[in-house]
């Protein structure tokens, strides 16, 4: 959540720091801002809203300065306004500072600074930071670097900060602590990002600081130390896989139409030097390096958040049903607080996209302190999950930065499927014949999933039209496809503003059929599987009371059609494999009816792409 971009070299500083602003924006949108050290004196800019607002009051904008930073906002200490927009300075004015995160002992170290006759305009725990840095030059006469390290010393919380000082505007200092912060390495020139898309059209070389790392950026190089004693590190410098296509809108709309339309893709890609088909095998370094603790393991534990949530859920099914080894799956943000059982027999699985996701962090870290062999699925390399794991697997999605996950979710449904599939080649408990007849199957997901999106999109598109003004939806499913009512209901909330509600089909009877009228559409996901007859009887149920039912449904099927208002066709996939096909049409629903609402699919309200914050 935020984001922070800054630059230093022999450029403009503006046009790159608000162009890095623009890319960011899905990290949080409720207000932008930019300071510029020009000759010693900051000009600075901020204002509640988006990046295009900043731009407005930038606009005519002159300035030589060659050092900049810039922050997008999602508010968590103070409303979005004006005041408590990033940068904040510092009471003297000669310190400024960009955070992302949460200071959580902000207000202990607000009270000592009032005492000790600080002001503050605004209610953010940011403000509260810069002042403890310039308290700690004041009262000990030292550079801004050991000012920053001493202040951060007294921090409990979560961050990512870049700071200037007015009068030394050769050098910019940054820190991190469960929040990520890139430095992108050009020629004579150094980028500060929160992710690497700012800059990559800049260079190709990076080096991500650690958790409680900070470093000195200038043009003479990067020096890195660590926060608590001050010693040195010597970091990695990485290349970058990103490429500018992927982080631009292609000719789509909306982000989040492009990222739908590249599902075949994403999943490919996923499953490309891993599924090989011809030479009979699934090939996971991840899980051929560890074999023996996936097969031996009494439990498997999966936590996540969201959406990977609903991913984690269907692996839960896939590893019960082909593996045979007993899967949890856990909310990362509950798991962490509720003293789990963990043994080192358990392995812990942690799906998220960014790999930056704070709940899923701790828990993992409560995992590893507990002994448990650790597994990561995300999407981001060197994320901060990838590097805390034991072993793991990249999605290879590509960015995906509307804020509402499609490619994302469908990959790691992708990784999630080969795992239950080796590992119920290795433990016997699916045949040969059978493993062979999968992996063909999952090797033609990409090419069912392209022919959906053709077939399907037009309809879709005028469903949309009936249900733009409703108030509320419920979606139901049953086995597999249940997690991915609960997926589709959250879809639907996060762009639309609608209130939707995900069910098990047989759970209907115990409450929620009490909501159905002729007011209430129901999405039933109801694909040929072995609850077929079950779930036809369930839309009898609803039939009877005037409920509006739009139905998946597997190509071909005649029963259901005839019995509902709109029937949308997906091609015939094995149980296991539906969840992946279903959740596509869904996605395109959600995406439609929020245009026809008016809503910004790519930014909607109150959400972040990346939750680093607890």
């Amino acid at each position: 959540m935020c984001g922070i971009t800054g630059y230093i070299g022999n450029k403009l500083a503006y046009p790159i720091v608000i162009n890095g602003l623009r890319r960011l924006e899905y990290r949080g949108y409720d207000s932008a801002g930019i300071v510029l050290n020009e000759n010693k004196n900051f000009k600075l800019f901020k204002t509640k809203g988006k990046v295009s607002d900043l731009e407005e009051i930038c606009k005519g904008l002159k300035s030589d300065a060659t050092v900049g930073v810039g922050h997008t906002r999602w508010a968590t200490h103070g409303v979005p306004n004006d005041i408590n927009s990033h940068p904040h300075l510092s009471n003297n004015e000669k310190i400024v500072l960009v955070h992302n995160g949460i200071i959580e002992n902000y207000d202990t170290l607000k009270i000592m600074l009032t005492s000790k006759g600080y002001t503050f305009k605004s209610d953010t725990d940011t403000e509260v930071l810069v002042n403890l840095i310039q308290f700690m030059q004041d009262t000990q006469k030292i550079d801004l670097s050991t000012a920053v390290r001493l202040a951060l010393n007294e921090v409990i919380g979560a961050y990512a900060i870049a700071v200037m000082e007015v009068d030394h505007p050769e050098e910019i200092v940054v820190a991190r602590l469960s929040s990520p912060l890139a430095i992108g390495i050009g020629e004579n020139e150094y980028f500060i990002a929160s992710d690497a898309s700012p800059f990559i059209e800049f260079t190709k070389e990076a080096l991500y600081l650690e958790d409680g790392e900070m470093a000195n950026i200038s043009l003479k190089g990067v020096d890195v130390f660590k926060i608590k004693d001050n010693s040195k590190v010597n970091p990695i410098i990485q290349e970058l896989k990103l490429s500018l296509e992927e982080i631009e809108k292609g000719g789509y709309e909306h982000f989040m139409l492009k990222e739908i339309h590249e599902q075949p893709k994403s999943i490919m890609d996923t499953m490309r030097g891993r599924l090989l088909v011809e030479e009979g095998i699934i090939q996971m370094a991840g899980i051929w390096d560890y074999q023996e603790k996936f097969l031996n393991a009494e439990r498997i534990i999966i936590i996540s958040c969201g959406t990977s949530w609903h991913a984690g859920l269907v692996g839960e099914y896939l590893i019960e049903d082909l593996a045979r080894i007993p899967v949890e799956v856990e909310y990362a943000s509950e798991f962490r607080y509720r003293n789990p059982i963990i043994t080192d027999k358990d392995i812990v699985i942690a799906i998220s996209q960014s790999g930056e996701t704070a709940d899923s962090l701790a828990a993992l870290k409560l995992a590893k302190e507990k002994g448990a062999f650790i597994y990561g699925i995300c999407n981001v390399v060197d994320s901060s999950i990838a590097r805390l794991t034991d072993a793991g697997s990249y999605t290879h999605a590509g960015p995906e930065i509307g804020v509402a996950s499609t490619k994302a979710f469908t990959a790691q449904l992708a990784v999630l499927s080969m795992i239950a599939i080796k590992l119920a080649k290795h433990k016997g408990t699916i045949s040969k014949e059978k493993f062979n007849s999968l992996i063909t199957e999952l090797d033609s997901i990409p090419d069912k999933i392209e022919k959906l999106i053709k077939s399907t999109e037009e309809q879709i598109k005028k469903i949309s039209l009936q249900y733009e003004n409703v108030h509320n939806f419920l979606y139901l499913g049953r086995g597999y496809n249940y997690p991915i009512a609960l997926e589709g209901a959250l879809k639907l909330k996060e762009i639309s503003y609608i209130h939707a509600e995900g069910y098990p089909a047989a759970e209907m009877k115990h409450g929620p059929i009490a909501l159905i009228d002729e007011n209430m559409p129901v999405v039933v996901i109801a694909p040929r599987t072995e609850h077929y007859e079950k779930i036809v009887s369930n839309i009898q149920e609803i039939n009877s009371r005037k409920g509006k039912v739009i139905a998946i449904v597997t190509e071909g099927d005649i029963q259901v059609k005839n019995m509902v208002a709109e029937a949308i066709e997906i091609p015939d996939v094995s149980e296991c494999f539906s969840p992946i096909l279903a959740s596509i049409p869904l996605q395109l629903l959600a995406y439609y009816i929020a245009i026809l609402r008016g809503v910004n699919v790519d930014q909607p309200r109150n959400l972040a792409k990346s939750v680093t914050v607890e």
